[in-house]
């Protein structure tokens, strides 16, 4: 059974895209790490710059608070909390300015009712069972030879994927928000804007790959079942 292991299809669909996962991250973290070490000249935090940006989008009900880990920033919607890593919380250079920024674009995003943030938050338990089935239904179904279950074990894999593509604009959004909040607030240069586009948009390409990579997998997953069905 070659789902699980090696094959033709898994070095010529899915290894490139690792590969090139991988790269991204690199680059990603490399960039991060660069504009970490590059300081804002008017001394605001992370945590004080994504208060003000809520504060100005007129979202008043959303608290900021530190939790530990690296690259561990997150809006949390259930409970209204931006959760920024202390790095970023208390941070004062490009990186941390423009990932707080990010999550509070997440945030006014939330509170604007934005649609492909609902799709996405609505689609999770969806993607979370359907993923989670898809391999017990796809190996009935190859076992059973029928074509139906295979059918519906590849459909249930395939939402993975739709919840990725889902998460593309979410992500691209959030970062245009982010840059034009600390445009329009006069605490960067356009240099450090510069800076800033380089994060979030090294950042924005993790969830590319992320895309590909379900797509890849999808696609080995269609042509090897359907070689299968041939035999």
């Amino acid at each position: 059974m070659p789902l699980f292991f090696i094959d033709y299809w898994y070095i010529v669909l899915v290894l490139p895209v690792m590969i090139a996962s991988l790269i991204i991250q690199g680059i990603m973290r490399s960039t991060y790490k660069k504009y970490s070490n590059v300081y804002v000249g008017t001394g605001i935090t992370g945590a004080e710059m994504a208060r003000r940006v809520l504060n100005e989008n007129g979202v008043y009900d959303v608290s900021v608070s530190a939790i530990d880990g690296e690259l561990s920033d997150h809006y949390d919607p259930r409970s209204r909390v931006i959760k920024l890593s202390r790095e970023v919380y208390n941070g004062k250079s490009v990186s941390a300015l423009g990932v707080a920024c990010h999550e509070a674009g997440h945030a006014i995003q939330h509170a604007e009712s934005y649609f492909p943030l609902v799709a996405r938050n609505s689609f999770v338990p969806v993607v979370n069972v359907c993923s989670g089935i898809s391999w017990f239904v796809l190996l009935i179904g190859l076992f059973m030879g029928s074509e139906l279950m295979i059918n519906l074990g590849i459909i249930l894999f395939s939402t993975a994927a739709i919840f990725q593509f889902i998460t593309l604009p979410v992500e691209f959004n959030a970062s245009r928000r982010a840059i034009r909040a600390l445009r329009d607030s006069n605490h960067l240069s356009d240099e450090e804007i510069q800076g800033t586009k380089k994060v979030l948009t090294a950042a924005a390409m993790t969830y590319v790959a992320a895309l590909a990579a379900s797509l890849a997998s999808l696609l080995r997953l269609i042509l090897i079942t359907r070689g299968n069905r041939r035999r």
